[in-house]
């Protein structure tokens, strides 16, 4: 099965090229600018192809003799959705290394699409949602009538330029949570608390990552949390900037704010990833007040991208995986997470 890796001239997408590589895989290379793909496929001997993902979706020639599509060019708010259809109408599996929680809703919703083309769309197979989404099914088999989970990760790496984007997007809508089953907004900074990752407990918030959509579509726990260490100043600028939030939604300040992203190294180089590895930690708690608690140390967040998402290409490549759409850990198991380079075992409490 061919399969093609789009966004590979971004900086995950680079990575993930020249691992695949290392590894013997042969994936098409694209991206929406032609140059700089067909510099990088020259380099690694591989075929490239390039197209843009706008409203109409790529042409169907884009997908030709494709089987599988590793997407990660974002932002997926945007280029997600013609992505993913023209995968529906040429039947070749969607993967992606989204953390965007309309993008998991939006896979959901069109599942039963993806089981009458015979395919698997299961976005978020990088850092953004591995680790924590498997922690939340171990910690689901763990205490099986759990009706709160929260997950959280603490990790001292610096993000890429699309990650940072993606944050400056996020700003204005403010947080999110899940709720008796729904999603719901609140603002940022909503919720504080103090939490031990595995390294001493810290002060945490509530963030809009997306195991708020994720953990409930894996376990069916109809509340959802997660949280990253944040500082008590910090958290108080945070909710003071609520009042603004009209005014980070305006595109000038959006343009401002991500032409300073722009002007950042692409992502932390391989020595800075090779010292921070991640924290990962959740809990769950059922009616009665009963909680399970669990945690694994993992490599930095990009390496498990990296080594994660090729870890689902390859299951799929060797197709044996049920159609429709799935999140990591219903496709590769609770324990996927301990396979990846980097990783040490999961240990419940």
């Amino acid at each position: 099965m061919n399969w093609l890796l789009y966004g590979a001239n971004g900086y995950t997408g680079e990575l993930i090229a020249r691992e695949a590589v290392r590894r013997g895989l042969r994936p098409i290379l694209a991206g929406r600018s032609r140059t700089p793909i067909e510099a990088l496929a020259h380099q690694l001997g591989l075929e490239a192809r390039a197209f843009a993902l706008d409203g109409a979706g790529p042409p169907a020639a884009a997908l030709a003799g494709v089987g599988l599509v590793l997407h990660c060019a974002g932002p997926f708010s945007a280029t997600a959705a013609p992505m993913m259809s023209a995968c529906l109408g040429a039947r070749a599996h969607y993967l992606d290394i989204t953390g965007e929680i309309t993008v998991f809703e939006m896979a959901q919703r069109r599942g039963a699409e993806a089981r009458a083309a015979g395919v698997v769309l299961c976005p978020g197979v990088g850092f953004d949602v591995v680790p924590t989404d498997c922690l939340a099914l171990a910690l689901s088999e763990a205490l099986p009538d759990a009706t709160q989970i929260a997950l959280g990760f603490d990790g001292a790496s610096a993000v890429s330029r699309g990650t940072a984007k993606t944050m400056v997007e996020g700003l204005g809508e403010g947080g999110c949570v899940r709720a008796a089953g729904a999603l719901r907004r609140v603002p940022l900074g909503y919720r504080d608390r103090r939490i031990d990752f595995g390294a001493g407990e810290k002060c945490a918030m509530t963030i809009p990552w997306g195991d708020v959509s994720t953990a409930f579509h894996t376990t069916g726990i109809p509340n959802v949390e997660v949280y990253v260490p944040i500082s008590p100043r910090r958290l108080g600028q945070l909710r003071r900037l609520n009042r603004l939030r009209w005014l980070l939604r305006l595109a000038s300040v959006q343009r401002f704010m991500k032409g300073r992203v722009a002007r950042q190294p692409p992502g932390p180089d391989e020595a800075q990833r090779g010292v921070t590895p991640t924290h990962v930690w959740g809990e769950v708690v059922n009616a009665a007040g009963r909680s399970r608690t669990g945690r694994i140390v993992t490599a930095n967040g990009y390496t498990v991208t990296v080594h994660a998402a090729l870890g689902v290409v390859l299951r799929l490549l060797a197709g044996d995986a049920p159609a429709g759409a799935l999140t990591p850990s219903r496709l590769m198991g609770a324990r996927y997470v301990e396979t990846l380079p980097g990783s040490g075992k999961l240990v419940i409490a």
